[in-house]
Order: structure tokens, then sequence, then C-alpha cells
């Protein structure tokens, strides 16, 4: 099992999150030691806020929470790919499925 490298980036690595069932990227958000611990132990998707400066659950006001498939870490060990399945409509705080627009 490879470990993460949390020293790199001010004790944060991003994580991309992806739905399972569609290929599709939902948002990409950070991650500290609580935070990627408490994804593991519940099954659900916790970030850091860097913002808010605290743990934060996704969908933990909206509902629409990330419900975790498989974690894989990166060749570096800095960054995470997490496999989700989304229970609830959408991933976005404007409303939309996912946090990414085409802009080409």
């Amino acid at each position: 099992m490879m470990k993460i490298d949390f020293t790199k980036q001010n004790d944060l690595i991003p994580a991309i999150i992806q739905e399972e069932k569609s290929g599709k990227i939902l948002m990409l958000g950070y991650m500290n030691k609580e935070a990627f611990k408490k994804t593991k132990q519940t099954g659900i998707v916790y970030f850091w806020s860097r913002s808010k400066q605290r743990l934060w659950m996704k969908g933990e006001t909206s509902g629409n929470t990330l419900v975790v498939k498989n974690i894989f870490v990166d060749c570096d060990q800095d960054a995470l790919l997490i496999t989700v399945t989304l229970d609830g409509t959408n991933v976005c705080h404007t409303g939309t499925r996912t946090c990414f627009k085409e802009i080409l």
C-alpha cells in the first residue's frame, strides 16, 4: 500500500472526484490527514475547507453526498483520485452536477 505525502503542499493534497459510473470529473477539493482518515472511516468524502479552515463533509448542507467507491494515489503520492457515487443530484454549489464547465 502506498503512503500519501501530505508534507509537500502545506499538509494538503488535491483530491479529484470522479463519478464512477459516467467517468465524469465532478470536482476538486483538498484533504488533510484528518479529512482523508474520516473519508476512509465513513465511506463519505470529507475535505478540508481552505476558506473556512475546518473539516467538512461534501453535502453537509445540500444533502448531496459523495459515496466512496475507490481511492487512488498518484505516482508522486501527493494527489488523490476518488471515484464516487453521487447520493443526490448536484455536486456544485451553483446547482450543477459538476463544478467543471467547458471553456474551449
